[in-house]
């Protein structure tokens, strides 16, 4: 089989890039519970259970729930909420007793891995701010004298609100009210004590207030042509990327925290919005869930400032609460009703056991179950051979990765791999438009056709993924079936 021009100089390296793929980070969840019509707690958990989800982080340490989750092995983040601020910051006292009370009286059977003081403080509880970083060394040093502060860290989510700019990204800077005077020392303490920053980041924030500006295509990570920051010379193809680098790009202002890594403490998009609220649809919630966990979970969560940076996620949220108040939004980024009913399918876990892993899949993760449109797979772990989709699916390439690795796994789908790239080679019928992921979606697609469809088969190492609406490369229309 003949390669296009470009596919030739990398072949070599090809089987180290699959048989090495990145570290994956996990999908958790938020379990949020401003409702009057949620399951109990021992019937969430088993929900959580079935759908293999191993992390959730609460808003409070409710005993029900932490009781619920005991010899499960999901891991749980606790939070003491914003009003408890300044009791915690002013007496050590009320920290250590707090710990006993609500985490060493369930720890080691309920796994607690990290306590969240306070939640987008500088957002929703101003008043507080200077408590923020004397209420977290507190509670820290009420985990070491318990013991507990190895297993157990101490953070706080931060809202995009915490930036005074955000665009583009290299620009990226804390507002001057923070960056010194509570930043600086939460990053400090978050370096000394081995923790991680927690940021709560909504693209569809920025979308829906800016829709005329941003594409949804940028927003949802699905192909689109990219935005390019001028400042640092990076090209972005999703905007959660760019809106974590603008958080990087502000902490790197303050010093070298490159051993501070981030953790998405908030992301989701929501199933249902007001008038107002553009590109608020069940269809887009599944595409940016389902996008976001596929590139979590495929170890290729890394941004364009921090390429190789592995990322855990808390998708926002479990269920639908009906008791939220503001704009319809706020009460519709369940990823279930309280029926236990998906909104729409997005799964938390890749599947095992891929024919494909090795080659067009991630060595020893196989594929994402997870479909946009079509039903839910039986398990959280699709067995081989299990369809992605019940509907039409494309393969197409993921820009982020870079063309280096695009063009490796390129060179194996049109040799090794069988694909069928005729169609792609110079004055053929889909050669233009002459671009690394025009050439490689036609390929990977022609691959994950060939094969079936099946789970693993469009991941190649995160260098693909799956989509449901017809892609369109120039005038090349990518096929559904060869």
């Amino acid at each position: 089989m003949a390669l296009p021009r470009r596919a030739l100089l990398l072949a070599a390296a090809l089987p180290l890039l699959f048989l090495c793929p990145a570290e994956a980070g996990v999908v958790g969840v938020n379990y949020g519970r401003v409702a009057n019509n949620l399951p109990n707690p021992p019937a969430v958990v088993q929900l959580l259970k079935q759908q293999g989800i191993t992390q959730v982080k609460l808003y409070d340490a409710e005993p029900t729930v932490l009781r619920a989750l005991a010899n499960t092995g999901i891991k749980v983040v606790v939070a003491l909420p914003n009003e408890q601020l300044a009791a915690a910051a002013s007496r050590a006292s009320f920290a250590l007793l707090w710990v006993r009370r609500n985490v060493a009286a369930y720890y080691p059977a309920t796994q607690i891995q990290g306590i969240a003081v306070g939640n987008e403080v500088f957002a929703t509880a101003k008043n507080a701010t200077a408590q923020l970083v004397p209420a977290m060394a507190n509670v820290h040093a009420a985990l070491a004298r318990l013991g507990l502060d190895n297993a157990i860290k101490v953070s706080s989510p931060v809202a995009l609100t915490a930036l005074a700019t955000s665009y583009p990204s290299s620009a990226g800077v804390f507002r001057e009210d923070l960056a010194q005077p509570v930043m600086k020392p939460m990053l400090d303490f978050l370096a000394q004590t081995g923790s991680y920053l927690m940021v709560n980041a909504y693209p569809f924030f920025a979308y829906s207030g800016n829709a005329g500006d941003i594409s949804l295509d940028y927003a949802l990570f699905r192909p689109n042509a990219g935005v390019l920051d001028s400042g640092n010379g990076l090209k972005y193809y999703s905007l959660l990327d760019a809106q974590l680098d603008a958080v990087f790009a502000a902490v790197n202002r303050l010093g070298n925290y490159n051993a501070v890594r981030v953790v998405v403490s908030e992301t989701g998009w929501p199933s249902k919005g007001d008038a107002g609220e553009a590109g608020a649809s069940a269809a887009n919630a599944a595409a940016y869930n389902g996008n976001l966990a596929r590139r979590v979970l495929s170890g290729n969560a890394g941004t364009p400032l921090r390429p190789n940076a592995d990322m855990d996620v808390y998708l926002f949220a479990l269920f639908n609460e009906n008791q939220k108040p503001g704009p319809t939004s706020e009460r519709n980024y369940g990823v279930f009703y309280p029926n236990q009913q998906k909104v729409y399918d997005v799964e938390f876990v890749l599947g095992r056991g891929s024919p494909a892993a090795g080659a067009g899949g991630s060595q020893g993760n196989g594929g994402l179950g997870w479909q946009e449109n079509g039903g839910p797979s039986t398990s959280g772990n699709p067995p081989s051979g299990v369809k992605v989709t019940t509907g039409e699916a494309w393969c197409v390439a993921n820009a982020i990765v870079g063309e280096q690795r695009l063009l490796a796994a390129l060179n194996y789908a049109c040799g090794e791999g069988g694909a069928d790239c005729k169609a792609i080679q110079p004055g053929a019928a889909c050669y233009e438009p002459n671009t690394m992921v025009a050439h490689a979606s036609y390929a990977f697609n022609d691959y994950y056709q060939r094969k079936g469809r099946t789970i693993g088969t469009c991941d190649f190492a995160g260098a693909a993924y799956v989509v449901n609406q017809p892609p369109k490369m120039g005038k090349c229309d990518l096929p559904s079936t060869v």
